[in-house]
């Protein structure tokens, strides 16, 4: 099965801010399968603005990406998103699960809508799939200067654990580069999520086509 490779975006990792529309641009084009918009200091109008753009961006794109939105939900159905993320301190993913099975028996929202979760533990991750998410984020697995404040590395033991307790796709995060990402698959990861990886990688495609292969 071939690993599901997730762009997570932190405007302020790049070369100047205001790049970031060209960023997710140029992953789409590089065909990365899933852009995580996390951009928790953007005003909401700011925010919108950059959602609405990368799902146009998308939409005429040849790789069908889909754009996730972190923690703000509203945004992500005003811009027409394919998706929401939730870390621990946003809503609980049963109630927006709730939400969604309503909203998509009403029409009102696409079935394919995802709803994903961000896990530090086994249990987290058996609560998330209980409550209806439709994947994990799991880690941080290796040591990295932006998930420091989580503590220690989770390690790869520890993520495969996660990925053998449920049946829901979990994604690694943390520390990931290209040498690693294969320990992650092997480990039993439905794939990979990663901010400097994608970010400051100048030939993005042939990274994605090299990733895809593991």
């Amino acid at each position: 099965m071939t690993p599901l490779l997730c762009a997570v975006t932190d405007r302020h990792s790049l070369a100047k801010p205001s790049q970031l529309s060209e960023h997710i641009a140029f992953a789409v084009a590089a065909g990365i399968d899933w852009i995580q918009i996390r951009e928790k200091d953007m005003s909401a109008r700011e925010l919108l603005a950059v959602v609405r753009g990368a799902v146009k961006v998308a939409a005429a794109g040849e790789n069908a990406t889909r754009i996730i939105v972190n923690d703000r939900l509203d945004v992500a159905l005003a811009a027409r998103a394919d998706g929401v993320h939730l870390g621990e301190a946003s809503m609980p993913v049963a109630v927006v699960n709730a939400w969604r099975r309503e909203a998509v028996s009403l029409k009102k929202l696409p079935r394919e809508f995802l709803i994903g979760a961000s896990c530090h533990s086994v249990e987290a991750a058996r609560a998330a799939e209980r409550d209806g998410a439709d994947y994990i984020i799991f880690g941080p697995v290796y040591s990295t200067p932006s998930k420091e404040k989580l503590g220690a590395p989770q390690g790869i033991k520890r993520l495969a654990e996660v990925s053998i307790t449920v049946k829901i796709p979990v994604l690694a995060i943390g520390g990931i580069t290209e040498e690693n990402a294969g320990e992650c698959v092997n480990a039993g990861a439905g794939g990979i999520a990663a901010i400097r990886m994608f970010s400051g990688e100048r030939d993005l495609a042939a990274l994605v086509a090299r990733l895809k292969t593991l």
